[in-house]
């Protein structure tokens, strides 16, 4: 997804690859450098259109692009934060690799 996108572009991407976009489900793009995403949730009464910019490390992100995943509250917000969020366990405990 282009980077500069709004939340039209955004939501019609969504719907284009998933054939819908879920009601308080969040959508999240990155750029190739992983330096920089876009999160989008459609709440029932509009649409929310997050960014975020490292400017330091990347994101970690799938290595299968066209995988979906489902994440707790707690891993997306270790996610959004740039934090080790696959190894977020019981109690939003970051454990060793």
């Amino acid at each position: 997804m282009d980077m500069r996108a709004g939340t039209e572009a955004a939501m019609t991407r969504i719907v284009n690859v998933l054939g819908s976009a879920r009601l308080n489900h969040a959508y999240l793009f990155a750029n190739r450098r992983a330096n920089r995403m876009k999160m989008t949730v459609q709440d029932g009464t509009g649409v929310w259109l997050a960014a975020r910019r490292l400017n330091q490390f990347k994101f970690v992100w799938l290595s299968d692009s066209g995988k979906t995943l489902a994440l707790t509250w707690q891993q997306l917000g270790a996610w959004v934060l740039g934090l080790p969020w696959q190894r977020l366990g019981e109690a939003g405990i970051i454990s060793a690799p």
